[in-house]
């Protein structure tokens, strides 16, 4: 099937839709744009610049994705916008292409669900299967691993991490980065727990959570300093794998760590 355009919408003709696409009355689709099999694009949706949208996406009224970067420094260089597929960016999202005080690209993964009002600014990598709930918003260059979760009006610092399966709680302000498995509540947020919960969810076995939690406590409650609690945790996750994203990530926190 091919793509289908509404009357009303504006398509460049150097924009590229895949068989299957469906763009809504009065969108905007721009030069440069290119857009995957199955993709719907619902009305009044502006996507510009150079964007690459892959398949089964579903976008949503008034959604602004691929826009110019909102950096004092950007000149107009040619940076651009990666979305992978089965995404689902609701209302009023913005997304904004890269820098080249970066790597010049945005990149959000594949099966995230961006809810309303949500801000991706450029240069962030958001991984998969991510939820960010309404008006989360990430400053430039954030990085958000698999499987986090941000909760409603939450914010990340720019150049802030948050790891796999992290939980930022409503209304936290993320000022350090986030290890994976933590939930971080309050402003600044800190570390309250682990996402125990969303571990379950995932199939995390009753075992592998009460290890991740008992890392919690080394990282934590121990008293250690984190030099000490990294090197407990790199001889525990020998025998535990599940504590190797844990492990991994301490060394590339660039903000200090929730703690």
């Amino acid at each position: 099937m091919m793509a289908v355009v509404h009357a009303t919408a504006i398509v460049s003709p150097d924009a590229v839709l895949a068989d299957g696409v469906e763009v809504g009355p009065y969108s905007v689709i721009g030069a440069g744009v290119t857009v995957g099999r199955g993709t719907r694009i619902g009305p009044h949706v502006v996507i510009e610049g150079e964007t690459r949208i892959g398949e089964d996406n579903r976008i949503f009224q008034f959604a602004s994705v691929g826009a110019d970067p909102q950096d004092k420094k950007y000149r107009g260089e040619a940076s651009r916008l990666e979305i992978g597929d089965r995404n689902v960016i609701r209302e009023c999202v913005t997304v904004h292409r890269g820098t080249v005080q970066d790597h010049g690209v945005t990149r959000i993964g594949n099966d995230n669900l961006l809810m309303a009002y949500v801000h991706v600014a450029h240069d962030c990598i958001v991984g998969s299967n991510c939820v960010l709930a309404n008006n989360a918003t990430l400053a430039g260059h954030v990085h958000i691993e698999d499987w986090a979760i941000m909760g409603g009006l939450s914010a990340v610092h720019q150049f802030g991490k948050v790891g796999a399966h992290a939980f930022i709680a409503n209304n936290a302000a993320v000022t350090r980065d986030v290890p994976p498995y933590v939930m971080a509540v309050g402003q600044p947020a800190d570390a309250h727990s682990i996402n125990a919960e969303g571990l379950k969810r995932r199939g995390f076995t009753p075992g592998q959570i009460r290890n991740i939690r008992a890392a919690f406590r080394v990282l934590y409650r121990s008293g250690l300093k984190l030099a000490e609690a990294a090197a407990e945790l790199e001889r525990l996750a020998k025998d535990q794998p599940e504590l190797l994203p844990l492990v991994e990530f301490l060394p590339t926190a660039t903000r200090g760590i929730v703690r």
